[in-house]
Parts: C-alpha cells; sequence; structure tokens
C-alpha cells in the first residue's frame, strides 16, 4: 500500500502543480496587462519593474482561491487517466478497495487543505500588506476610496465617530475626524486633523488639529472653534484595527478578522461581513478534502480514447461552480442577515453531498 500511496500522491501532486501554475500564469498575465496604464501615472517612481513587483505580490492570494479548484481539476485529471490506461483496474486488483482509496485521498486533500490554509492565513496577507504598502510609497497614501475607514469606540460617558481617510507608508493617518457624542447621542465636538500619528502609549497625536464644540446654551447651542497645533486624543483604537478597516476582508489573516470583531461588537457596530469572511477562512481550506473525495468516481468511469478531455472540462465547470457559489452565499448571506458559519459552510455541505452521492452511485453500487 505505501507504493500505491507514492504513485497516486506523486501523480496528484504534480498534476495539481502543474494546473495550479497554468492559472497563476494566466492570473499574473492579467493582473500586468491591468496594471501597464498605471506605469508612469504615479511619479517617474512607478516603473515598469515596480509594476512587475506589485503583480508579484498578487500571486499568493491567487494562490489561496485558486488552489481548491486546482486540486479538484488535478485529481480529476490523474484518477481519469489511470482508468483509462487501465493501471486503476491493476490497483483494485491489488487490494485498493474503494474505502482506501478514500482514505488515501482523504490524507492528501488534509495536506492541501493545510496548504491552502497556510497561504491564505500568513503568506497571502503579508503579500497582499507588502503591495499595498508598495503602491503607497509611489502613490502617498494607502485608502479604500473617497470616504475612507470608519471606525466606533464606547468610552465612559461618550462616544466616538472616528473616520480615517488614508494611511501613508510611515504608518501615519491622514484626513482624520473624530465625532464625540454623548450619552444621548447629542453631538458634543467635532475634531478635525490632516495628520495623525499613533503614540507609544497607544493614544492618538493629531497634529494642527481643529477642534469644534457645541455647547447647549438654552434653546441654541454654542459653537467654539479652537485650533490646537498638538492634540492627544485617548484611545484603545490600535494601529492593527485601522489597517484592517483599510483592508479587504478577504484580505486579513483570520486572528485579524477575530479581533476586528471583537472590537465591532463591544461598540456596537454590525460585524456581519466581517464574520462571513472569519468562517469562509475556517471552513475554505476544507474544500480540498471536498474536491479530492469528489474527483475519486472518475477513477471507476469507463472512457474511450481521448474522452477524457470532456471529464477534465467537466471539472473545470465544477470547479468554476464551486468558486461562484461561494461568493454568490457570502453576499447573499450578508444582505438576507444569514447566520455567519452557515453561509460560509453551505457550499461545502452541497458539494460534499454531491460528492458522496457520486460515490455511492458510481464506486459503491456500480
Amino acid at each position: 500500500m505505501r507504493t500505491i500511496r507514492r504513485l497516486i500522491y506523486r501523480e496528484v501532486v504534480a498534476a495539481v502543480v502543474f494546473v495550479a501554475a497554468g492559472f497563476l500564469a494566466l492570473f499574473f498575465f492579467f493582473d500586468f496587462v491591468d496594471e501597464l496604464p498605471n506605469v508612469g501615472k504615479a511619479g517617474a517612481a512607478y516603473r515598469l519593474t515596480q509594476a512587475l513587483a506589485y503583480v508579484t505580490l498578487m500571486v499568493p492570494s491567487h494562490l489561496y482561491e485558486l488552489l481548491p479548484i486546482a486540486v479538484l481539476i488535478g485529481t480529476i485529471f490523474v484518477m481519469a487517466r489511470l482508468a483509462q490506461s487501465s493501471e486503476y483496474t491493476i490497483l483494485r486488483t491489488s487490494g485498493l478497495g474503494p474505502w482506501r482509496a478514500m482514505r488515501t485521498l482523504l490524507a492528501l486533500g488534509l495536506m492541501f487543505a493545510l496548504l491552502t490554509f497556510a497561504a491564505g492565513d500568513y503568506v497571502a496577507p503579508m503579500a497582499d500588506r507588502t503591495a499595498q504598502l508598495l503602491k503607497a510609497r509611489l502613490e502617498g497614501r494607502i485608502s479604500i476610496g473617497q470616504t475612507g475607514a470608519w471606525l466606533k469606540e464606547r468610552q465612559p460617558f461618550h462616544s466616538y465617530n472616528v473616520n480615517v481617510n488614508a494611511l501613508t507608508p510611515d504608518g501615519d493617518m491622514q484626513g482624520v475626524r473624530i465625532f464625540e457624542s454623548d450619552a444621548r447621542g447629542f453631538l458634543v465636538s467635532v475634531t478635525q486633523a490632516a495628520k495623525g500619528r499613533f503614540a507609544d502609549d497607544g493614544s492618538w497625536m493629531l497634529e494642527n488639529a481643529e477642534r469644534t464644540e457645541f455647547t447647549p446654551a438654552g434653546d441654541v447651542a454654542r459653537v467654539e472653534r479652537v485650533k490646537v497645533p498638538s492634540l492627544r486624543w485617548p484611545t484603545q483604537i490600535t494601529p492593527e484595527m485601522v489597517s484592517v478597516a483599510l483592508l479587504k476582508p478577504d484580505r486579513m489573516s483570520t486572528i485579524d478578522l477575530f479581533e476586528y470583531i471583537r472590537h465591532l461588537e463591544e461598540n456596537g457596530q454590525t460585524s456581519q461581513r466581517y464574520e462571513i469572511e472569519f468562517w469562509r477562512k475556517v471552513f475554505y481550506p476544507l474544500s480540498c478534502i471536498v474536491m479530492v473525495v469528489l474527483a475519486l468516481p472518475f477513477a471507476y468511469l469507463h472512457f474511450r480514447t481521448g474522452g477524457i478531455t470532456s471529464y477534465v472540462f467537466g471539472g473545470v465547470l465544477i470547479g468554476i461552480s464551486f468558486f461562484l457559489l461561494n461568493n454568490v452565499f457570502g453576499y447573499i448571506g450578508n444582505l438576507q442577515n444569514w447566520r455567519p458559519w452557515l453561509t460560509a459552510a453551505a457550499p461545502g455541505l452541497i458539494y460534499s453531498v454531491l460528492s458522496l452521492v457520486a460515490f455511492g452511485w458510481l464506486v459503491l453500487r456500480r
């Protein structure tokens, strides 16, 4: 059995690497073509080499997204080829039963699941953050749009809505606005600063800040404006929370998502979108196990000469449909306020049922 496992593992790993390399080369080409119009626009520093570096840093994110599909296509190709050449028939006569083959592929799927988790939780977030810093050095800031990132914090007797428009490559904030409200929800003050930085004690130091205070005076409110060269604002909002808010949820690590969700819940903010992404981070690597089980029935089919290509094409369609269904469930779950863990697990559960039905029909019954 050790020889059989070694044969299957070697063939499947080689096929998955080949498929993944092909997909990554295709996405690398598309990203590079999209980046070519930006060469020279962000300044003389953004040259062709910087564009190549930026596109290269996006490869780990694509690898995380494409690895389950590559596992499915590569495993289907190997199982179908073994069946076409009658090698799998010989393996069956040598003692490779359906359940033993299932256990062999499950172990291989677990290895790919760990690789997917490592790529999505460690390599991809680090590479994506480095890519954004590279762009920031050339464009001067990191931002998610015109409005920037919004955060909320509750302190004794007051609550604060904070807006940070962008981050500089040095980690400083640009376009900081702080809206202070009292316990009744009335606006107390508005603080604006063109630039801010994180102090060593956790507070924010706002430079050239303009503070507008609203003081009740009878039926009207008295407005006072004060300009301060340097204003210290004590807060529990860390630099990591600000950087997380400026990143896309699917580019965060599992720990960053968990800490940010806890911060949102403590401050009474909705965390549905981030909870769905958190559970997707948990369940998405397990889809590699589903894919290898889904590919096993292809070893029990009877192929004619040249018929293997149609089944591989079918595997491509199955992989694309899984990717689309995963995204569709994420959007629908966020709109309909479904349970985050069920929204993230639904695509994997659906394809698990399909793979077990196919396994039972083609392998056990036939």
